[in-house]
């Protein structure tokens, strides 16, 4: 069983309306869709804005459905020159820019616990979801860091901190708690953000207008990946 999760209704609208045999069940106020999607068996959530909400999803995804794979689809901002509205970012790591226990002597970022800072998502994955992406839109797809934290980056001078600290190519609200549920699960995991904005004073504006035809460049490259996932 392989778990898709996305924090808005855009970012997995897609996905349910091409499942087949689709059931529902509502765990903790999140609707869980299963079903097939291109024949894969797979379960869909949306888990809603920030860590918290993503973490209880990809947790009951793991223990109520057994998903051996957990991939979380949607949006982000883009951070760098290179990183383009419509490009597609895949995870080689994820971060929480808003960990912080420098106080007490740790690095910035590391997550207490685990005792690392940037969480490895699985080669496999990256590289089927790298090569499948390629595939479909030629340019425009990067393998980078993404960062996670519980804001809406929408500042240049708070962008280019988190990319200083963590040299971060996108940042969002929900991948690396969901990274940090299936790292200590021993769960394979990739996360896929298609940009909707730069992150920076222009980022409400950009997100509004092109939240929409991003979220839906995820669900395309998802239809045609699943078939290939071993």
């Amino acid at each position: 069983m392989i778990g898709i999760i996305g924090a808005m209704a855009v970012e997995v609208e897609k996905l349910v309306s091409v499942m087949t045999n689709e059931t529902v069940e509502t765990i903790s106020s999140i609707d869980y869709h299963i079903g097939k999607i291109q024949g894969v068996d797979c379960v869909v959530a949306q888990c809603g804005v920030g860590k918290v909400a993503a973490a209880v999803c990809a947790q009951t995804m793991i223990l109520r459905y057994n998903t051996d794979k957990v991939i979380n689809v949607g949006v982000a901002g883009g951070i760098g020159s290179e990183i383009h509205i419509g490009d597609i970012v895949i995870s080689k790591g994820l971060v929480q820019h808003d960990m912080d226990t420098t106080s007490l002597g740790d690095e910035k970022g590391l997550i207490s616990g685990l005792n690392i800072v940037t969480i490895p998502a699985s080669d496999y994955l990256v590289n089927l979801v790298s090569k499948t992406a390629s595939e479909i839109y030629g340019q425009g797809v990067h393998i980078g860091i993404i960062a996670t934290g519980d804001q809406f980056i929408g500042n240049a001078e708070k962008l280019n901190t988190i990319a200083k600290d963590f040299g971060a190519s996108a940042c969002e609200m929900e991948g690396a708690s969901i990274a940090q549920v299936c790292y200590i699960n021993h769960v394979d995991f990739v996360v896929i953000r298609a940009i909707s904005d730069n992150a920076n004073e222009h980022a409400d504006i950009d997100f509004t207008q092109f939240v929409v035809s991003s979220a839906y460049k995820t669900a395309k490259l998802i239809t045609k990946l699943l078939p290939r996932i071993l």
